[in-house]
């Protein structure tokens, strides 16, 4: 029997509800950290030195959350970029080594483009 050299039309299917499922979450989780990057609140009331602290820390919390946002945006680029693989029939296919990327990887990381192979050989 010979290897596999590309997923059947329903395994792509069932890979593209599983990247439409994760991506709708991505979306609205990306909506919710630009939400909190655009929320002002208000510290005129308080003691100077409570705002200065608060100050400080809304500053600190915009920049993780400008930071989570960045890697939400890119997860849901590579998710995209999945399903563009699944339209032209390219999905799971290993870019390094060329063969099929296990369906259980792809399962847990649909944007896969590596085998574990090929990801642990660029790490070394």
């Amino acid at each position: 029997m010979s290897e596999k050299t590309r997923y059947t039309d329903a395994e792509l299917d069932e890979f593209r509800a599983i990247i439409l499922e994760k991506l709708e979450a991505a979306k609205r989780d990306y909506d919710v950290l630009k939400a909190s990057l655009t929320n002002e609140k208000d510290v005129s009331d308080t003691a100077p030195t409570f705002k200065v602290l608060e100050e400080g820390a809304a500053t600190l919390s915009k920049e993780e959350a400008g930071h989570l946002a960045q890697r939400q945006m890119k997860f849901i680029q590579n998710l995209q970029a999945a399903l563009v693989r699944i339209e032209n029939k390219t999905y799971g296919i290993c870019r390094e080594t060329g063969k099929l990327i296990p369906a259980e990887r792809l399962r847990v990381v649909p944007h896969a483009t590596l085998s574990i192979e090929a990801k642990q050989g660029q790490s070394k």
